[in-house]
């Protein structure tokens, strides 16, 4: 299986050493070439990531974007290497601690290896606060006892947090003595992004991190990203269901379907220029306060299971314009504009085919 996956796309990159993965991947902090993560369910391998290959821009917010079980999450914890057992992982995932660093092969590390590279690299906000702390333990006890994992200085560490919890408009003194529960979702949601970054990582993985609060409150953690990023000097991961919230804080998106990626390109060339239908009706099947009502379409039908994924393009049995190719080859790579690609048959045709009322060339 691990094989004929490796071999399923002809787009797909292979490092052969350091020297071509650098030049490959000139700007990149984290690529990820040919990930793929599976299950065995009942001997018949359930493919949650498929061979999915994309690099994390230095100093960019990268949003990745899919419906649920669209393998989001699975691309996030296998570039830390934390996807739990029996899941396996496979392809190679090469950070670059520095511009012209040798790259550290995340998968390769030994246990060791990889905690130091987890929080202190590298290092994620998961979905739901609340599920995130220790309900026993105060948010103090949190930020200490990371940093003692670590062996960091506590004393220089909770300064820093202080000012992590200031530059995040909160008040350190009420939040350090505080349980997750006595915080509302917004506070306990800002509270962990500042632990996220207590052990001063460059990379930040975030898996719906504000799924779960109100639309102000979306907004405003959104803004205080972009500017925690720039202070900071983050490289962000941006992940959400959600095409219009992050469309405007992220510099490029990436839209994940059915374990593997559709489209990639900057953020204004996929809003207002995308050429895969899958992306145009996620488009027209998102409310804007521009949209009509009449105008939006739900997307028929239902993803593929994983362990039963279509041959061909996964998107193929929803797709208005599936042909017999798209039902048994697998689609390449289509360059639309410089930065902008498409893994579709017919990216031609797309606009014209889907039209949606939003973009200058999406009406």
């Amino acid at each position: 299986m691990t094989n004929q996956t490796t071999q399923r796309r002809p787009q797909q990159l292979e490092d052969s050493d350091v020297q071509q993965a650098r030049n490959d991947t000139p700007n990149a902090i984290v690529a990820v070439r040919n990930g793929s993560v599976t299950y065995d369910l009942e001997n018949r391998d359930a493919m949650v990531l498929d061979d999915v290959s994309i690099d994390l821009k230095r100093g960019e917010i990268l949003g990745v974007v899919g419906e649920s079980g669209s393998g989001k999450s699975m691309l996030a914890n296998a570039m830390m290497d934390a996807v739990e057992e029996p899941g396996i992982t496979t392809g190679s995932v090469r950070y670059y601690p520095e511009s012209d660093g040798n790259p550290v092969n995340v998968l390769e590390l030994s246990r060791g290896e990889l905690q130091s590279v987890r929080w202190e690299e590298i290092s994620m906000v998961f979905q739901g606060a609340l599920s995130s702390f220790n309900p026993t333990m105060d948010i103090r006890g949190h930020f200490e006892e990371t940093l003692t994992a670590h062996d960091y200085d506590v004393e220089a560490g909770m300064k820093r947090a202080r000012q992590l919890l200031s530059d995040l408009h909160l008040d350190p003194d009420r939040i350090l003595e505080s349980y997750a529960h006595e915080l509302s979702g917004g506070m306990s949601q800002r509270a962990l992004i500042a632990l996220s970054l207590i052990l001063e990582p460059t990379v930040l993985l975030m898996d719906e991190p504000t799924a779960a609060l109100d639309l102000l409150m979306q907004r405003s953690i959104l803004s205080l990203l972009d500017d925690i990023k720039e202070k900071y000097e983050l490289s962000i991961l941006f992940i959400t269901h959600d095409l219009p919230l992050v469309a405007g804080l992220a510099d490029r998106l990436a839209i994940l379907y059915a374990f593997e990626i559709a489209e990639v390109g900057p953020s204004e060339e996929i809003i207002g220029n995308s050429h895969h239908p899958y992306t145009r009706a996620l488009l027209k099947a998102v409310p804007t306060l521009e949209t009509p009502p009449a105008s939006m379409e739900p997307i028929e039908g239902t993803a593929p299971n994983p362990a039963h994924t279509p041959a061909g393009c996964h998107y193929a049995p929803r797709c208005p314009l599936a042909t017999d190719a798209c039902r048994t080859e697998t689609p390449p790579w289509d360059d639309v504009n410089p930065g902008h690609r498409t893994a579709c048959f017919h990216p031609e045709k797309v606009p014209e085919a889907i039209r949606f009322d939003g973009g200058e060339n999406g009406s």
